[in-house]
């Protein structure tokens, strides 16, 4: 778009060259920027001084003409009239405007701008019932009304989570559960190929035979063990290779491994595509240093709040991320103004407390390798002693692992008072501990489970695995995922129930000090996550060799949402450290990304590397579990089959990362283009503020010096006197107005522009 020439109004109407606008604060640093940039062309010359008139000084009326403008090109008037914001007048006459050019149209394009109109209609409503179906709606909004965007976020997550283990579970159910159970009602006959004459095939049962005690049904079902473990809970269940229906041979064992690839890859695309806004979201906001604290004055209200205690509580907050503002400023400085001596001391503490925090850390891990392997021997070699000791013995590994998960947190947000970061970075790295402490956990459980199952007696496994103790690998290590789960749970429940419930109590009915000193259990935004973060990881994992286990996700977060939401409502309070709810969604999702890349690690190296059993399971025949893909694909025609060995060749896996990482680069200079011009409009609206005072002092000047200023001066005063003595209705007047207007603006008349449509972010 180009610009011709740069002009203003003046009172009278008549439009003349403005050479005041020369001397604004943005045209003059534009002056000093093109003349410090020699390698600009004379095109780049001319529309920087254009640019520069309509972004300066636009919104002082600088009118700027524009070649070759076509309104009816304009993607303003594609828009429906309801969503301007303009008067509900003008939204008439633009309607009665578009009904009488519509008038002058043909047929055919007025009937096919209502029958636009008509499915933009019914897209919207479509919308609108859809939304209405969105699962917990009212609560949402509820807590929404009562505690804010930030605490609403968390719940947010948790009805993200919930439908995407019952989306799960359905790709389970449809491909791996159906086919068995429709199976003999569609008169499909079921393969089983095991040898019951090796010695790798036995699979004794677990379940229990005679009298059973009701109390070890209880066991059962905590521990996935007993009748449980031949159901189609567990992986040892699925002892089938193929279904032959009438006229398709269904391959069960390649939709077992295919299904679990779909889950994960779901699962990623899911979560990227729902922080891909909040990235970009919080990539702006991240740098928007400019006028930080004007912003949160004016700016940092959450009108989503009804709620009287809420709003207090959200006062409290702004008032303490000003303080952490201030405190971060105050750290800058100090950092600033460190001696060589002081920053030695300091990097010094930092590198003990570290220290100190990886020999917690390996202390942690080295516990629940030993508790996993003394309970896997309690196990197999059968001890019992009573209920209570049983129990302990099932779940010893996941008690030490909520334990450290327990003690751990309390014992870094000690540490990092001592090791003098800024508060926001203090929070931002409290959290990523122990986001490594919990994920981290369950991949020592697995190491823990593996080294079990590899390690045989004799110098080599005859099956490639301890086929003597664990039979069926795979069940073994589905139970365990399933006890972490049902423990978790569990966990959650009685922290509700026995702790923060009987401390509101306290806090509450007794005035003693102490009472007071600790306070109402606050709703900690970040913790809450992390603990479902650490559920769905198991999920992930766990799903493989427990295909019910996302259905038993889905139900458990069902029962959070209604446990948090009381807990919330009842016994807590939010956190007075807020978490930013503009980041907060990138932050859940983003850890949420680290569990998923953790849970693809144990599933890929069990599926490639670990011999499957070769007495339960669908892979019974096979090495490994992923060999049943090249053995699926060497059965296909020779043209299916040479395509899908040059998709999986060397060739196309090095151009395809070679196109990848072009396309890497090119998002990666389109976002440092977008940040430069974010920059740019940063800077620009400095200088208009610039501008603003400069036209400001230019006017008042003017009326100083203007010959007239001093008889308007003394007339003030009878013209103040006269203005009291005036009634309301003569104030309104139109002539009243125009005197005012041109003693005011003696001489210079700025009339306003609308904003260039032709820059783009």
């Amino acid at each position: 778009m180009e610009v011709d020439s740069v002009f203003y109004t003046d009172h009278s109407g008549r439009i003349t060259s403005n050479p005041l606008l020369d001397q604004l604060p943005s045209y003059q640093s534009l002056l000093y920027r093109r003349k410090s940039s020699a390698s600009g062309s004379k095109r780049r010359t001319s529309s920087s001084r254009s640019t520069s008139g309509s972004s300066g000084s636009g919104k002082w009326g600088v009118h700027t003409f524009h070649k070759n403008k076509d309104k009816h090109h304009n993607p303003v008037e594609e828009r429906p009239i309801r969503e301007w914001a303009k008067p509900m007048a003008e939204k008439r006459r633009d309607k009665a405007q578009r009904l009488e050019e519509a008038s002058k149209l043909s047929s055919w394009k007025q009937w096919r701008q209502s029958t636009q109109r008509t499915l933009r209609r019914l897209r919207d409503e479509a919308q609108e019932w859809l939304s209405s179906l969105k699962l917990w709606r009212a609560d949402i909004h509820q807590i929404e009304g009562m505690f804010g965007t930030g605490i609403l976020s968390y719940f947010s997550f948790l009805r993200f989570l919930v439908m995407l283990n019952l989306i799960i579970f359905l790709l389970m159910f449809s491909f791996v559960m159906l086919p068995i159970i429709i199976a003999p009602s569609a008169s499909g006959n079921i393969t089983f190929e095991i040898d019951y004459e090796s010695n790798c095939s036995k699979y004794p049962s677990s379940a229990r035979r005679g009298l059973v005690i009701f109390h070890e049904h209880i066991t059962d079902l905590l521990s996935g063990g007993g009748f449980l473990e031949q159901t189609y809970l567990f992986y040892g269940f699925y002892q089938v290779n193929q279904i032959h229906f009438p006229n398709i041979k269904y391959n069960l064992a390649l939709a077992y491994l295919m299904t679990t690839i779909a889950y994960l890859f779901l699962s990623l695309i899911w979560i990227v595509k729902r922080s891909a806004l909040g990235f970009k979201r919080n990539l702006v906001q991240d740098e928007d240093r400019f006028q930080s604290f004007c912003n949160k004055i004016f700016a940092g209200w959450d009108f989503c709040i009804t709620n009287e205690n809420a709003a207090s509580l959200k006062r409290s907050s702004l008032l303490y991320e000003l303080r952490t503002d201030l405190e971060e400023e105050r750290i800058k400085q100090k950092i600033a103004d460190r001696t060589r001596k002081e920053k030695c001391r300091i990097y010094l503490i930092r590198f003990i407390l570290n220290i100190f925090v990886i020999g917690v850390l390996a202390g942690c891990f080295y516990s629940i390798y030993v508790a996993t392997i003394f309970s896997q021997e309690a196990q197999l070699l059968n001890i019992k002693v009573n209920f209570i000791v049983d129990l302990m013995y099932e779940y010893l590994p996941s008690i030490v692992i909520t334990l450290a998960n327990f003690i751990t947190p309390l014992l870094f947000s000690v540490i990092i008072n001592f090791e003098d970061y800024s508060p926001a970075f203090e929070i931002r790295f409290t959290l990523m501990r122990c986001v490594f402490m919990r994920l981290t956990s369950i991949g020592v459980l697995l190491f823990s489970l593996w080294s079990q199952i590899t390690h045989c007696k004799d110098e080599t496994c005859i099956c490639g695995y301890n086929h003597e103790l664990y039979s069926c690998w795979e069940t073994r290590v589905g139970q365990e995922m399933y006890k972490l789960t049902v423990f978790d749970f569990i966990i959650i429940v009685a922290v509700t129930i026995f702790v923060e419930f009987p401390r509101k109590l306290i806090v509450r009915h007794c005035d003693c000090g102490l009472a007071k000193w600790w306070g109402q259990q606050e709703f900690s935004i970040p913790q809450n996550v992390l603990e479902i973060v650490y559920g769905q990881t198991i999920c992930w994992i766990g799903t493989f060799y427990c295909p019910m286990l996302p259905a038993i996700c889905t139900i458990k977060y069902f029962f959070i949402f209604y446990i948090k939401k009381v807990s919330l409502l009842k016994n807590c309070r939010p956190a007075t450290r807020p978490f930013r709810a503009s980041s907060s969604n990138f932050f859940f999702l983003a850890v949420l990304l680290i569990g998923l890349a953790l849970a693809c690690l144990p599933v890929s190296v069990s599926v490639a590397q670990i011999n499957c059993s070769q007495a339960c399971g669908p892979f019974v025949g096979y090495n490994t579990s992923w060999e049943v893909l090249p053995t699926a694909v060497s059965e296909l025609p020779t043209g299916v089959r040479s395509v899908i060995e040059a998709l999986s060749s060397e060739a196309f896996a090095v151009s395809f990362f070679v196109v990848t990482c072009l396309a890497m680069f090119y998002v990666i200079a389109l976002a440092g283009a977008h940040k430069k011009v974010i920059n740019q409009l940063r800077e620009q609206l400095v200088l208009e503020g610039r501008d603003k005072r400069f036209l400001i002092q230019k006017l008042s000047q003017a009326q100083r010096l203007s010959p007239t200023s001093q008889s308007q001066h003394r007339s003030s005063s009878n013209g103040n006197r006269n203005s009291s003595r005036m009634s309301p209705s003569d104030r309104m007047s139109p002539s009243y107005h125009t005197s005012f207007s041109n003693n005011f603006n003696e001489g210079l008349f700025l009339a306003h522009s609308p904003p260039d449509t032709s820059t783009h972010v």
